[in-house]
């Protein structure tokens, strides 16, 4: 059978049209975003939430998260998570809730992809150092850093600084809420339940990896997990109902998918519940939701809260890790004050910022945020030798 061309549709029409097919009412269309900031033609093969996701992907922050920290220093171990498999942990998790939930998909994944893009070498640690330091001038905070990058840091195209993203994407970063995250509330935004898939999918995503990455470290103890902790406890009592004569890194591995699928399906049927309780019809009434829609139910954040106290206790603040935060605090510090007391030290562009009167200390601190570990520390190197 000879293919008719003709019969396809236009691609972004398609799936436009898809989206209002499927979609939940209170769900973000494509076809209604507010737009770019810079406009620009339409891609003819994809939808704008689609060319945004594509865009993150392309972009050089997004390329540098391979070689940042999200526990364990990049340069430790090639098994432990970075800051990269992160962020696709957190972009599948969210693409599947917003599946399941009847909502765009290509938003919730693009926010999540784009969410830790202006994380520091040396993960938290490294935030709370530079924020430190930049205290004086402003702060420093991820997520303004990544609102930052996908508006001005990115020289990608000569039109315009930035990614211009959409409207919905960008604010969505803003927004974008973790017990490790501090987004300006004050900033009125677009909201979207998208975003909020976004931040509880962050939330699944480290509890249960950093999980996975302290056991496999000898940081954590699974026979103590069992003992204090309850979401372990029952997956780990689940998991022996179904399998036998397992070993340690089967019953591991499989304990850790149940905590993920666990916890997806409580957000998916407390965030059903939520939505039928609220009455929520239109993106409107997502506007004026005073509280958060997409969410754990009442036992799972109990039982959530008393996981991370654990990590906290045991794991965040176990000596070896405290270590490997204080040289990463030290390496920023040290390249910190050395910058600030002679600028000339800077690659030349960023030098160029500075003399075009931007202030010398964002500079600095965009510099040395958009930094690897394995780049921070050899630049370390090289200064003091």
């Amino acid at each position: 059978m000879e293919l008719n061309i003709h019969q396809f549709p236009e691609p972004t029409r398609y799936f436009e049209e898809i989206e209002c097919r499927l979609l939940a009412s209170y769900a973000v269309k494509s076809k209604d975003s507010k737009g770019r900031k810079y406009p620009e033609p339409e891609s003819p093969s994809r939808t704008c939430f689609q060319r945004d996701r594509d865009r993150i992907i392309h972009s050089k922050a997004f390329r540098r998260l391979k070689h940042k920290t999200q526990v364990f220093i990049a340069t430790e171990s090639d098994h432990y998570r970075s800051r990269l498999t992160h962020t696709i942990e957190v972009a599948q998790v969210s693409r599947h809730l917003a599946r399941l939930l009847r909502l765009n998909e290509d938003l919730s994944e693009g926010i999540a992809l784009a969410h830790d893009l202006g994380h520091t070498p040396f993960g938290h640690a490294g935030e709370r150092e530079l924020n430190k330091l930049m205290k004086p001038y402003g702060g420093f905070e991820h997520n303004l850093q990544s609102r930052r990058i996908v508006d001005e840091l990115e020289e990608k195209y000569p039109m315009f600084n930035g990614l211009n993203l959409t409207l919905e994407l960008r604010d969505g970063l803003m927004k974008h809420q973790t017990p490790w995250d501090h987004p300006d509330q004050s900033i009125q935004g677009f909201h979207s339940l998208e975003a909020e898939v976004c931040n509880i999918s962050d939330e699944v995503a480290y509890n249960n990896h950093d999980l996975d990455d302290g056991l496999r470290a000898g940081l954590l103890q699974e026979d103590l997990l069992e003992k204090d902790v309850t979401l372990w406890k029952e997956a780990k009592s689940q998991i022996e109902k179904t399998y036998t004569n397992l070993s340690g890194r089967h019953r591991k591995t499989l304990i850790n998918s149940y905590l993920i699928s666990s916890q997806v399906q409580d957000v998916y049927y407390q965030t059903l519940k939520n939505i039928q309780e609220t009455g929520i019809q239109t993106i409107q009434d997502v506007q004026e939701m005073k509280k958060e829609i997409v969410s754990f139910s009442d036992e799972m954040k109990e039982k959530n809260s008393e996981l991370r106290r654990y990590l906290f206790k045991h794991f965040y603040f176990h000596s070896d890790v405290y270590r490997m935060n204080q040289k990463g605090q030290r390496i920023i510090k040290d390249i910190f004050e050395i910058f600030m007391d002679d600028l000339y030290l800077l690659p030349e562009r960023y030098q160029e910022k500075i003399k075009e009167n931007q202030s010398k200390e964002r500079v600095i601190c965009d510099y040395i945020a958009g930094m690897t570990d394995v780049y921070a520390k050899r630049e370390h190197d090289q200064l003091l030798k």
